[in-house]
């Protein structure tokens, strides 16, 4: 089965939306949001964002990702990245991250892609590094809990 990718679409929204199970999964997904998430903060997200992508297989949206930086012969970062939990550990999201890494470079002529990942966040913190990213740099920030936070951002470096 091979995955296909294609922009966001008003129609997916609702499924995009289910993906995060919980507040945590929610804060990794898309940190300034509150839980639940609504399908008016999602659009809202989207509208302020540049590519906002999805993939599938067999018509099924199973992830989604988007720039909230984007420029021409700069940086591209990507942000709002998740995978539907059922299809989580099934290279989805590294699929998804080279399609990402392909807009970047073909559509922005992007110098560097980068992404940031919390440091509870062990799937990412683990694939990332897979996927050719390198850490460099750590800020500290505030969960919904107002505990304090690691946010690693990670730069993506060509082999």
């Amino acid at each position: 089965m091979s995955f296909a990718f294609r922009p966001v679409q008003e129609r997916d929204i609702p499924r995009i939306c289910g993906f995060a199970r919980n507040p945590g999964e929610l804060f990794f997904f898309f940190p300034a949001a509150t839980w639940p998430l609504t399908h008016e903060q999602l659009r809202d997200s989207i509208a302020q964002r540049s590519d906002s992508t999805v993939i599938e297989r067999d018509g099924q949206v199973l992830g989604f990702a988007n720039f909230y930086q984007w420029e021409t012969q700069g940086t591209c970062t990507i942000g709002n990245l998740i995978v539907d939990p059922e299809a989580r550990g099934g290279g989805v999201a590294g699929q998804l991250i080279g399609e990402m890494l392909r807009i970047a470079r073909d559509k922005h002529q992007a110098a560097q892609v980068t992404l940031s990942c919390f440091n509870d966040n062990v799937a990412g913190l683990l694939l990332y590094p897979k996927l050719g990213f390198v850490p460099f740099a750590i800020e500290e920030r505030r969960n919904k809990q107002n505990e304090r936070v690691a946010l690693i951002h990670l730069r993506h470096q060509p082999a």
